[in-house]
């Protein structure tokens, strides 16, 4: 494809196409975002570009005023502002992931889509290469019940690629990906791990105060310390970005494969950790 056919304006809607075509070397051709692609990518922040509110709140007339050759989002997405951009002369590029081969398929379509195949070829290799590197490292150890969830309020499981991770990082995960359940289910399930991602909410999820107000101080997980918050971003964002949920979700299953004697998490940002599950015990941070 030559590069007269590719599209040199791109709005992205979705933080995770973002950091692909950042991945891919491709970032100049992002016009506009959403404020929460500079959490994943701080180079779009840098004032060059139009910055949105996010994909459901963003008006229409501010989208297609950046005049976008190719407008990026997840899906479902607002079905009469897809027919606007569309009529604006824009195309429009929908994804809805659910596992990581669905992930590898949406870089590769973004990759393609910017004359970018063999770069997204590239990144794809690279995050698999990681993945089986650390499922091979955890292949002969103990699988601990893990509980990850991406909201707390219905109280949801996360996605089905964090399940393949959880599995990757050698744990075994609790309940079904993406699906509501209850405080009284997950306690009766006894997690050795818990692990919280809320969407939207970064590394703040308070730890010490859903545990004392679910009931969970004397689930496995409580008692030996393992209760951690790791950034939304990292695992909720379904793109490269993936690799340091992976790292992050190492530590906390198997800390004793991934962390090293003085207890330092090399190269891993966003994990938060809470010792003791009680009341008048705060967070102890691991960054």
């Amino acid at each position: 494809m030559t590069a007269a056919h590719t599209p040199r304006r791109i709005t992205c809607l979705q933080p995770s196409a973002t950091v692909i075509l950042d991945a891919i070397g491709e970032l100049t051709r992002v016009v506009a975002c959403t404020r929460y692609c500079t959490d994943v990518v701080a180079g779009v922040g840098d004032g060059s570009r139009v910055i949105l509110a996010d994909s459901w709140t963003a008006d229409t007339s501010e989208i297609v005023a950046t005049q976008p050759d190719l407008v990026i989002a997840s899906v479902p997405y607002q079905e009469k502002a897809v027919s606007e951009i569309l009529r604006a002369g824009a195309r429009f590029l929908g994804f809805a992931p659910k596992t990581l081969a669905d992930v590898y398929i949406d870089i590769a379509i973004i990759a393609g889509a910017v004359g970018a195949t063999d770069r997204g070829e590239a990144v794809i290799t690279a995050m698999q290469r990681r993945i089986d590197d650390v499922r091979t490292r955890t292949a002969i150890a103990s699988r601990p019940r893990v509980w990850c969830e991406e909201w707390g309020k219905p109280l949801i499981a996360s996605q089905l690629w964090v399940a393949e991770l959880v599995e990757a990082a050698g744990g075994d995960f609790l309940g079904t990906a993406g699906c509501q359940t209850s405080a009284e289910n997950i306690r009766q399930l006894d997690p050795e791990v818990i692990i919280a991602a809320w969407c939207g909410a970064g590394d703040r999820v308070p730890l010490n105060k859903i545990m004392r107000e679910r009931g969970w101080q004397t689930t496995a997980a409580a008692v030996s310390g393992r209760v951690y918050c790791i950034r939304d971003e990292f695992l909720n964002t379904p793109a490269p970005t993936l690799l340091q949920g992976l790292e992050a979700l190492a530590i906390a299953v198997h800390p004793e494969l991934f962390l090293d004697a003085n207890k330092v998490v090399p190269g891993t940002k966003g994990i938060r950790r809470i010792t003791e599950v009680h009341a008048s015990i705060g967070d102890n941070s691991t960054r």
